[in-house]
């Protein structure tokens, strides 16, 4: 097996050459109607069908990148004693409990892995058992198939999210573990460490970031990102990294515009597709512009007037259309939410026709999943591509591609 490389990441599009991906499983079993709110979930996920969708999303992966899978890779660093003895205590420090701390350092690494994240059960008394009641001692990771909220990777550094709520706060533990000891996600240093915040002012999850070049970094002031945590970001890109600006949409506080990318991503060099109403118009959103070396924030006229003042214009397509009810519906269920393999060439929902339209409009072919992994000559192909791939069960946790997907390389552009 080839040794991996150290983490790169220096735009949005570039090809991609190495992603990490959780493929969900039995964690999912958790949720049900009376607790999915405390998981951060509107709906419950057929778990065999998510997985089917799941895999076909993977094999589209694969024919550009290295996939590896969050379990595994965890597995093989938790042989590492210094990782295991990290991973456990720090875990005890979230969830404390000394028998959880027995039965953790006793398990071989492959199965302390599973654990992690499908959770431990607690063992109920008398009555729980007599009312059929199941609590977790160690709660399990029903989100983690959206790594992307997790860990990001900004030039050859990295960022591990200060998750908004406590659900997924064990998740930072797994994706801290993986930057700080397994080989394929070797990078040049943590530029932030969130699984060591414990401040509800101070948290910061991966779908608000976006890098659209070594430069040039924009991020959402969201439910889940804070301006303390985004102000500390830019105090240590500007002093670590290549990052000379900084643009920061001021998102609203509503349940369908959880991060930034569920409302803007970019798909090719020159385009992105947004969500109208709050880029253009009167319900358009704030736009400030942070520049290294000044202290005070510039308020931009919008979005794509930011985007040409430094020098990165980019043309929107609408998703859903035209229409404001297709542009709702289809933004409920990630029209905004792609990941690009390479520039012009991404991957989409199949569910979210009007937002086909538009990318068809704008001269992407559409492509069927299958079709795709099935014929060697889509890969070389020169024309924008979307390849869609079935979600009606993925979607429902609420994210896109661009959600359960981690990339670590890209090839820049």
């Amino acid at each position: 097996m080839p040794t991996p490389r150290p983490l790169l990441i220096s735009t949005e599009v570039g090809e991609l050459e190495s992603v990490l991906v959780h493929t969900p499983g039995a964690e999912l079993r958790a949720v049900t109607p009376g607790n999915k709110g405390d998981y951060l979930y509107e709906d419950l996920i057929q778990v065999d069908g998510a997985q089917r969708e799941h895999r076909r999303f993977v094999a589209v992966l694969e024919r550009f990148a290295r996939v590896y899978q969050i379990a595994d890779l965890l597995a093989e660093a938790l042989e590492r004693p210094e990782a295991r003895e990290y991973f456990v205590r720090a875990t005890l420090d979230v969830v404390p409990s000394e028998g959880l701390g027995r039965q953790l350092s006793d398990l071989p690494a492959g199965a302390l892995a599973r654990l992690i994240i499908e959770g431990v059960e607690a063992e109920g008394g008398a009555i729980a058992r007599a009312i059929n009641t199941v609590g977790y001692v160690l709660p399990p990771l029903p989100n983690l198939f959206f790594p992307r909220d997790i860990g990001v990777v900004i030039g050859g550094h990295a960022v591990v999210g200060s998750m908004r709520y406590g659900v997924r706060w064990t998740e930072e533990l797994v994706i801290k573990t993986l930057f700080a000891f397994h080989p394929a996600c070797a990078n040049a240093g943590l530029l932030y460490d969130g699984s060591e915040e414990r401040r509800n002012d101070y948290t910061l999850e991966g779908g608000d970031i976006h890098v659209l070049r070594p430069d040039l970094v924009v991020v959402g002031f969201s439910q889940r990102s804070s301006p303390a945590a985004l102000d500390n970001l830019c105090a240590v890109l500007f002093e670590q990294t290549g990052v000379t600006d900084v643009l920061v949409v001021v998102m609203p506080k509503e349940p369908t515009a959880i991060h930034l990318d569920m409302l803007f991503t970019q798909v090719d060099r020159e385009l992105c597709v947004i969500y109208p109403p709050y880029f253009l118009g009167p319900e358009r959103r704030a736009v400030l512009h942070r520049k290294k070396g000044e202290v005070e924030v510039h308020e931009m006229p919008n979005f794509f007037a930011a985007l040409k003042a430094v020098g990165c214009p980019l043309e929107p397509i609408f998703a859903g259309g035209e229409r404001r009810t297709m542009q709702d519906r289809e933004q409920w269920t990630s029209g905004c939410n792609f990941v690009a393999l390479k520039p012009g060439m991404i991957v989409s929902y199949r569910r979210n026709e009007a937002t086909l339209e538009a990318l068809r409009a704008a001269g992407f072919k559409v492509v069927p999943s299958v079709d795709f992994v099935a014929f060697d000559d889509w890969l070389d192909t020169k024309h924008r591509t979307v390849i869609t791939i079935e979600g009606d069960e993925l979607v429902r946790g609420g994210g896109g591609p661009r959600c359960m997907t981690l990339p670590l390389r890209r090839k820049p552009l």
